[in-house]
Order: C-alpha cells, then structure tokens, then sequence
C-alpha cells in the first residue's frame, strides 16, 4: 500500500504513506496501516521504531510531513475536534494532580454523553478508591484510572501507549484483566506495548515495526509460525528399544522435519502439530512413556526477535523485548 491507495471502506484508522522526521531523522518511512471495526492492534518493535509518533499522528497531536490519515473517515488534522470526540487515549506519560482524587478526575473528564461513573470504576476494580487522591494510588489502580477515562465517554477507539510499563507481575496482571474485559465489549482499540506476552495475550493482530515501517502483522499465532522457528519434543528413549526403527518411524511422522538421536535422547522438530503426532506415536508404542518428554513451542517473543533483529544481537533485543524494566517507544 502507499498513500495513493484509498482508505479500507470499513477502517476505523487507515494511514497510507505515513512519513515523519524529527531534525533530519526519519522516524516513520511510508507507514501504513488499516484498524478494524472490533480489533485490538498491537505496535511493537524496539526503541525509536516510531510507535508513539505514529499513535501521536493519528490522533492529530503531531503532524505528518507526508501521507494521509483517516480516523472514523476524518482526516485528525483538519477534523480534530470531531476525532477527538470519537477517541479515548492513555499515553505513555499520562499524570493527574497529586491531591486530586478519583471521584474527582472522573467528573472532571466526563463529558454530557458519559457513561455511568460508578458503573465503570466498579467494571474496573477501582469503585472502592473514588475518595483516594492519585498520589495514593498503586501503579496498576493508576493505570485502571486512566482506562476508565479513556473510556469514560463513550469512545469508538481506545489507543493505549505502554499501559503496563513500570508495573509488578500482579498489577500488569490486573490491567491484563481489565483491558480484556474493554476487548470483550467490542470496542477497538490501538495499543503500544514493548511486552510480546502482553500483545500475545491482547492482541487479535499485531504490526512489527523497524526504523518506522512495518516488517509484518497478523494474528500472534501467524507471526509465531513465519518467524518463530520450529517446535521441538525431547525424550530418552530405554535402551532396549530399537533406536534406528524408533527414529525412521519419527521421521516418517506428518509434518516432521527431522528427527536425530545423540545416545538415547531424541529430538523431534516440526511444525506445531509434532506435539500430536510424538504423543501418538509414544502412546502407541513405548511402555513405559518417557518420564522426561520436554516440549519448546515458539512463542511471539521468539518470533519477533528474529523478525526485527540480526542474529548478533539477540541477545541484547532478548532484554530490551520484555526481559528489562525499560520500554520501548
């Protein structure tokens, strides 16, 4: 696509020929991008990919230097009134005052159409603290607060930007919970995440980025089978069993691309449907089952390190793409 191709017909957000600089440094390189009715979409991708910026384009708070965006069919430039109307946001730094208290936020950012304060603090776990000021709020009640006024009025898209960074394993948990509980109302919704697990657990589609373009999207599953690499099923085998036939039976398996023996361990590598194929064949001919079977399926976070890195540095990306407390933008 580029920015001669039409906006999709039934896109919330249609970007063609995205392009941005920021003093002679591109940003974003010709970003496109459709959102559907009823989608989580997740953008990932390492520090300077231009996740926010795009995020920041498309919700008319920074201007392109070339391309076109529609949002509800509304260019966010010239419309932004009427965009803005129609979208609720957290962005990476949202704050409130220290002493004001939830209650407080919530009538303040309530439009006339707004949805029922109570109700919605209540859907999301906050209902109990509406007399808190912020300052005595958790991170993760935080975090609840802000999904509670981005959808306090009764937006027809959400775009959260790093909603979880900075949180402990049990309020990213909750946040997880809570924005499953948006994803299950049908609203759309844009997010930022520089977690695989969090868009593996969120997002129906998830767009890679890499020095401001797309690499690939599609279903976390999808982008898991293209870049993830294979599965792979251990297990020792007695040594009375036939290792030769053993492994001549394995290899024969569907949808099995090797299987090798080093003394009696064995290693089956595949496609995902390995796992049945083994599993079959070990319950059909192996008594005793091996005790030590192990099974690797790749998962998005794999996918991704070797979607948007060289080998080199792999390692290094393996800290930056979840392992680290630091985000990515």
């Amino acid at each position: 696509m580029n920015d001669t191709t039409p906006p999709a017909a039934d896109a919330v957000v249609s970007v063609r020929g995205l392009s941005k600089s920021y003093g002679g440094k591109l940003v974003l390189d010709r970003f496109d991008l459709d959102v559907h009715p009823g989608e989580v979409v997740g953008l990932i991708g390492a520090n300077g990919t231009g996740k926010t910026t795009a995020i920041e384009c498309i919700q008319g708070l920074r201007r392109q230097d070339a391309g076109s965006i529609r949002v509800f069919g509304l260019d966010p430039a010239a419309d932004a009134q009427r965009v803005r109307s129609q979208v609720g946001s957290q962005l990476q730094d949202s704050a409130l005052p220290d002493r004001m208290r939830v209650s407080e936020a919530v009538a303040l950012f309530a439009g006339p159409d707004a949805s029922d304060p109570a109700a919605l603090m209540g859907q999301f776990g906050i209902a109990h603290r509406a007399r808190t000021p912020f300052a005595g709020l958790s991170g993760g009640e935080r975090q609840r607060l802000f999904l509670v006024l981005a959808l306090l009025n009764r937006p027809r898209l959400v775009i959260l930007d790093e909603l979880t960074q900075g949180l402990d394993p049990t309020a990213r948990r909750n946040v997880w919970a809570a924005v499953e509980q948006l994803r299950r109302t049908g609203v759309t919704a844009l997010l930022v995440t520089h977690e695989p697990t969090e868009a593996e657990a969120l997002c129906d589609r998830v767009v890679a980025m890499r020095a401001g373009r797309i690499l690939d999207q599609g279903t976390p599953t999808e982008l898991v089978d293209r870049h993830g690499g294979q599965t792979i099923v251990r297990f020792t085998l007695s040594p009375s069993t036939d290792q030769a036939a053993a492994l001549q039976q394995l290899n024969r398996l569907p949808e099995v691309q090797s299987a090798t023996c080093i003394g009696s361990a064995i290693t089956v590598r595949g496609a995902r449907i390995v796992i049945a194929h083994v599993g079959a064949w070990l319950t059909a001919r192996i008594d005793p089952l091996p005790a030590d079977l192990d099974v690797h399926i790749p998962d998005l976070e794999a996918a991704l390190l070797t979607l948007l890195t060289d080998p080199s540095e792999q390692a290094v990306a393996s800290l930056a793409m979840g392992h680290a407390a630091g985000g990515v933008r």
